[in-house]
């Protein structure tokens, strides 16, 4: 009988326990996730919904708080199965780095947990980007590369002959005198020029006395 009553003893206590783990794997955080940025008012979606539910609660702690204070976010008693679990208004807190933790308390007083971490808040400050990703270098390889063929010469127009405008012939000098003309007025004036002196010379006898 001994031997009876403990097998049962140990059927008892291994039940609760195999329910517990259960339960505590069904309680879950799905929206937001670990590492998200957070403006706003957030949706906090998940299930709270177990064998032996009695009140749940959600709340948030810093990140570096190493005392692990958590300030309650919404409490409820009613169960919820993939649904909104609250509405966190994040602009009623400072900007910084917070976890968020579910907590569903059975009747037999027993607690379960999800925790989801590293979520960043930033209503003031900006949200931080990626940084880029580096471009890989080129690979050196052994592969032959022909030299680029050059290009022909571009024609150049053939060179073409100007003609001169035909100079125009000037009109005669008006003033100009030809040989003849030089040589009568030459003569002209060798006679004009012996008449004087003869002249000269007739009057200069009579006036002698």
């Amino acid at each position: 009988m001994r031997w009876l009553f403990a097998g049962f003893l140990a059927l008892a206590l291994f039940l609760p326990q195999r329910a517990s783990a259960q339960s505590q794997t069904a309680i879950r955080i799905t929206a937001p996730a670990s590492g998200d940025v957070l403006q706003d008012i957030v949706n906090i979606a998940g299930t709270s919904a177990v064998d032996g539910f009695f009140a749940s609660e959600l709340s948030f702690a810093y990140v570096a708080d190493s005392t692990s204070n958590w300030f309650l976010i919404y409490q409820t008693d009613s169960p919820v199965t993939d649904g909104l679990l609250a509405a966190w208004d994040t602009t009623l807190i400072t900007d910084g780095d917070y976890n968020l933790r579910l907590r569903v308390t059975l009747q037999d007083g027993s607690i379960l947990e999800s925790l989801v971490t590293g979520l960043r808040i930033r209503n003031q400050l900006p949200t931080e980007t990626p940084a880029p990703t580096p471009t890989p270098e080129p690979i050196a390889t052994d592969e032959f590369i022909p030299p680029a063929t050059p290009l022909p010469p571009t024609p150049q127009p053939a060179p073409t002959s100007t003609r001169l405008p035909t100079p125009t012939p000037l009109s005669p000098n008006p003033a100009s005198l030809t040989d003849s003309q030089i040589y009568t007025f030459l003569v002209r004036a060798i006679v004009a020029t012996i008449l004087t002196f003869i002249v000269v010379a007739i009057l200069l006898r009579l006036r002698r006395p």
